[in-house]
This record gives C-alpha cells, structure tokens and sequence, in this order.
C-alpha cells in the first residue's frame, strides 16, 4: 500500500487515517534537484524543489498539499501535468480562523473525505478516527527549540548531535497540536467536520495566518534555552518573525538557512558549533592533563594557511608558525606542527596538550579537543587585547564577524560562507585577474583618485567589471579601492548584524591589506586594532584552551 505524504499541518491527518490512509510527512532532503530543475523556476524554494524531486524519482504516489503559499501552488501545478502521482489532492484552506473560515474548511474537509475514498475504495471509520488524535509530546526540562521554516530531517539530525541539550522542532509542520482533544461522540459526519475543522484552525497559527500573535507562545517557555531559527532558500515568509524575536526573546538565537539539500547542511556545522559552544563553555573543557614539560599547541586549519601557536605553561607566545594548507589539511597541520616544533626547539613529546580549530580541525587526529574558530578567534583576541569587543576576522572562504564579552566569550556572531564574496579568495581571485601578487594588491588602493564602485560581489561577475575598468584604462589604485570598498561594505553589514560595538579587532591574513584595513574603518567610523599577531589568533586561542586542559 502506497504511504500518502503531506506537508503541512494543517493537513487533516486524523481524516485520512480514518479513510485507511498511512500518512507521513514529506521531510527528507535530497542530494540535489537534478530533476526539479529541468521542471520549476529556478527562484522557487528548496522545499519546493525537494518536493518535486521525489516525485520525480518515483519516491512518492500520493500526495494530499494545502495551499500554505505561491511555491506549493506552483508544485501543484507541475505535478498535476506531469501524471506522476496516482492521487493529487490540494486542500484551499483560508489564512484565519473565523466561523466563514471554518464553515468553508468543514466543506473542503468533505469534499477531500470524497475524493480519497473513491480513490482508495474505502469508508469513513470512526473509531480510527478518534484513535488518531494522539496528544503531541512537547520537551520537558530545559531545551533549545528550532523554529521558523520547516527543517529538513537530515539537518535537524545535525542539529540534535551537535547541541549540548535536548532539542524540540518547533518549525513550521512540527509544531502541529491537533490531538489534545477528542472527537465528539455523534454519527453526523457533517457536524464531526464541523468540529474537526474548527481543531484544525484553532492550532497555534503559523506565519501564513493573518493573526500569527499566538506564535510567541514558542519562545516564551521559561525551559527554553536557544532558539535556532531556520530558513529555507527564496522563502520570505519568516523574516519577519525572526526580526521580532531578535527585539524580544530572552535566548541566545542562532539563524541558520538551508536550500534543503544534504550538502548545504554540511556547510552549516560551524556555526552549530560554535552556538553550541557558546550555550555551553564547558563543551571546549577537555579532560584533565598532567603537565610535562608546560607546553600546548593549537592548530588553526584553514581553507589558505593552517597556523600553528605554541605556548609555555605562563601562557606566553614561544613561537607561531604560518604555513600554506596544501592539499591536504591533516598533511598541513602535520607539517605545520614540526616547524613550530623546529622553531621553538622541542618535540612532540614536549607538548601537553593539542587543541584543533579552523574548517579542518576534523580531519586532524592527533588533537586531544577540537573546537571552532568562532570561539578559538574570540579567546585569541582577548588574550592580545582584552578591551575588544568586537573580532571581524576574513579568511580565506568565509567572514565572520564576533562580538565578544569581558570574559572573551562569544556572545554573538555571524558568518558568511555560502561563498567567496568579501573574503580572502575573493581578493585573490581579483589579483589575479589584475595580475599582481596579494602582497602587491594589499599596497594598493591607498592613494586613489577616482571613487569606483564594483556593484557585484559575486566573484564571477566582480571579475567581468574589473576587466571592464581595465579596459577603461582605469588607474589601478582606484579600482582596488573599488574592490576594497565593496568588501568593507559587506564587512560593515555583518558588523551592524552582530550588534558590534568597539573596541574592533581585526584577525586573519587579510588584516595586512592596508587598503582594506583603512576602508573598513571608514564604513565602522571607528579605527580597527591590528595585531602583529592577527593571522595567529585561531591558533592563539585553540593553545589557550589546550592550556587550560593541563593540571
């Protein structure tokens, strides 16, 4: 027998059941939209997409839709052409829960009853029918709560491993709380339909109803300890609330978005890290270590350089290393430990303790913790000056910017990494196209004449202006003030994001663009601290931590 999937809550499950239906809901995340992309706009959402797809590859025959927004109207549409389903059904329920409401939802509800038993050759059954009301059991004690669009199963399984507490999915679907109450007991179908539609309206409202006040009930729970908010690619509809929950809610939050595919979750586990990190320091605790000879190590792997600090048992700085990552990250941090060691003149048996940090922290096993560069960048900047608030660090294929607190623990952040815009290969793709050195890109700029704006920070399409300004025979200090304008701007968005407040710090190989460096200043009206140290703080603060594991 066929399972008949849904996607939404407001989808009469318990009717359908009744009908001999077995529902489940359509939450898996694909490995890409091969298919759906040869069918729908490019601009619809990755639900949407991840909806199609499986159809597409025969993975669902029945599918019962609501009409929750433009992008399952539109799904409806194309599948309905493409005669892939064995039953199609969409439910026209209205944005509000009003007696005409309910009268015209009690109507659709018959209408669906209808269609789905003449298609299954099946009857309404009662007594299943009340069965199917099972009360949803909600986390108790404390939690974090996923709320916003509707999470992928295989992201949220992420999101489970990845927190230090239980974790409640409050988002779109899975806050549905039809069950509590029972059917009333009476063999008039059009009244029980009556009824059933007034439970299905009056659940906690979700962002397409017109009155969605109920809503703040989910961040309101005196257990609730984060909030990590969740958005789907191209869907509008809940940025609004996270707007309302940044002004009013009492947690920490954490705002993450997925196209709702495998792989875009995998690009978002630093950021659960580092929010797990941040709920809970005693995550970067190892276990105690006897101490030898006084030394740590941290290790920074990153996408460019992988850095390594090495520090004695006062604390103190005995050497720091820079070296290119190369192929590999475990090669890299290998060959970057040795010439620390080299440098400072001991062996791997002097050290203490290891900690790893950066986006290969993982693939380094001989660590004894690892942490993320979030909290690793936040610690390092605190020990070179512990009057900085705020860390904007731009790496090599990320940005990130920190605010810190007296303790030099994060208290928020925000990063962008879903590509190269406004960060460190950004900058190298633009000298190469400019066909100087990094070295040479980072002198430039300082004394320009004419104000150029690069208007795409899109690496590909930045790359077609500068050839275009070449062409103009722009000056060459002007248009890598262009590029350094246009970084400094996106830096400067994030920075109002985070809430940044001075004193800045500036981390990472890029805080030795002077150009750069003079341009951020101007966009954060206040003057950035610059370190000889900056490129080692990752490595800085992961040796922190290891030092605080030795007894």
């Amino acid at each position: 027998m066929n399972k008949t999937y849904y996607v939404c809550k407001y989808t009469p499950v318990e009717l359908l059941t009744a009908l001999g239906a077995e529902c489940v809901n359509m939450n898996e995340m694909p490995q890409g939209f091969e298919l759906a992309d040869q069918l729908a706009h490019p601009n619809i959402c990755g639900f949407g997409k991840a909806l199609l797809e499986a159809v597409m590859r025969g993975e669902v025959k029945e599918l019962v839709l609501v009409n929750c927004c433009d992008t399952i109207r539109s799904v409806c549409d194309v599948l309905e052409d493409s005669g892939k389903l064995d039953f199609l059904y969409m439910i026209d329920i209205l944005h509000s829960d009003g007696a005409c409401s309910r009268e015209r939802t009690a109507l659709q509800l018959k209408d669906l009853a209808k269609a789905y038993a003449a298609y299954r050759g099946t009857t309404f059954n009662a007594e299943i029918f009340s069965k199917a009301f099972v009360p949803h059991q909600k986390e108790k004690g404390p939690h974090i709560s996923v709320l916003g669009a509707r999470m992928g199963t295989g992201l949220f399984e992420m999101v489970q491993k990845t927190m230090p507490l239980p974790v409640e999915n409050d988002s779109c679907v899975f806050n549905r709380s039809v069950g509590g109450t029972k059917p009333p007991e009476t063999e008039d179908f059009d009244e029980l339909m009556k009824w059933y539609a007034g439970e299905l309206l009056g659940q906690m409202p979700c962002m397409r109803m017109m009155d969605n006040t109920g809503r703040k009930q989910l961040y309101n729970d005196p257990d609730l300890k984060g909030i990590i908010y969740h958005t789907v690619k191209f869907c509008d509809f809940y940025s609004f609330e996270y707007a309302e929950l940044k002004t009013h809610a009492a947690v920490p939050i954490l705002k993450i978005e997925s196209d709702y595919t495998i792989q875009s979750s995998g690009q978002l586990l630093t950021r659960l890290e580092a929010f797990a990190e941040s709920i809970a320091p005693a995550l970067c605790e190892g276990k105690g270590k006897k101490m030898g000879k006084g030394y740590v190590a941290g290790i920074d792997s990153g996408s460019t350089s992988t850095d390594v600090v090495i520090l004695d048992k006062k604390k103190e700085i005995v050497t720091g290393i820079i070296l290119p990552t190369g192929a590999g990250a475990a090669i890299g941090a290998e060959r970057a430990l040795e010439e620390a060691l080299k440098s400072a003149g001991l062996s791997r048996e002097d050290i203490d303790a290891l900690v790893t940090t950066g986006y290969g922290r993982t693939a380094i096993q001989d660590g004894d913790k690892s942490i993320t560069e979030i909290t690793c960048h936040a610690r390092g900047a605190h020990y070179l000056d512990p009057y900085v608030r705020t860390v904007v660090d731009i790496g090599g294929q990320d940005s990130k910017v920190i605010r810190v607190d007296e303790n030099g623990a994060v208290v928020n952040f925000v990063m962008n990494d879903k590509c190269a815009a406004g960060t460190g290969r950004f900058l190298e793709m633009m000298a190469r196209t400019m066909e100087m050195s990094l070295d040479d890109l980072s002198q430039r700029g300082l004394d320009y004449k004419e104000d150029i704006t690069i208007s795409s920070m899109c690496t590909v399409f930045a790359e077609s202006e500068v050839v275009s300004l070449i062409a103009q025979n722009k000056a060459t200090d002007d248009i890598v003030h262009g590029l350094n304008k246009a970084v400094a701007a996106k830096t400067a968005a994030l920075a109002k994001r985070v809430g940044g407040e001075e004193k800045y710090m500036m981390t990472g190989g890029v805080s030795k663009n002077k150009g750069l460096v003079k341009t951020l200043e101007e966009k954060l009206g206040t003057m950035l601290v610059i370190s000889d140290k900056a490129q080692l703080c990752g490595a800085l603060g992961a040796a922190l931590f290891a030092a605080d594991m030795v007894e």
